[in-house]
């Protein structure tokens, strides 16, 4: 299967959470063994060995966790507040319809420094924002970040770029 055969079993879910948005749900995508390789194998493509990947709770974890171990890097979760056992860092966030706090592990970069970030969606960049800010707080350096999905009419890409010219944004569908 090819990545745009994966990608097209995304489906929409209108007004999911709240009234007004768009919901795209990638759990036919994810049931399909063919399409979540295909798209794993995909986003393998962009990983260098010298880096951490970092996934973003919930469904960025899906996708960080599975390239990290097929390409033997290490995987760093970013978690919502009050989930991780150690010692964190916390961001609070914005989102396209509310607020959330983001943590990592104070000693999550360890050694490393190079973090490639993926998470599933990049709306209006709130999320992603606080990743990067926590994973720079614990000592690492993001400067790829990796999207299945983005929403171009909530302009995360341009905060992204506007607060961090220095990091690549890539996202395998924008609608």
């Amino acid at each position: 299967m090819d990545i745009g055969e994966a990608l097209a079993l995304i489906r929409p879910i209108p007004d999911y959470p709240k009234p007004g948005i768009l919901f795209q749900d990638i759990t036919p995508l994810l049931a399909d063994g063919a399409a979540f390789n295909a798209v794993n194998q995909h986003l393998a493509t962009y990983v260098n060995k010298q880096q951490l990947i970092a996934g973003i709770e919930a469904r960025g974890f899906i996708f960080a966790a599975a390239i990290a171990s097929s390409t033997g890097n290490g995987f760093i979760p970013i978690r919502k507040a009050g989930k991780l056992p150690y010692q964190v860092f916390s961001q609070n966030y914005g989102l396209e319809y509310g607020s959330d706090i983001l943590e990592i592990h104070v000693d999550a970069i360890g050694s490393h420094s190079d973090v490639l970030l993926i998470d599933d969606v990049l709306a209006t960049g709130g999320t992603v924002e606080a990743a990067i800010e926590l994973i720079t707080r614990a000592g690492g350096k993001v400067d790829h970040v990796i999207t299945l999905l983005e929403i171009q009419a909530l302009n995360g890409r341009q905060r992204l770029l506007d607060k961090f010219p220095h990091i690549r944004v890539t996202s395998l569908i924008v609608y």
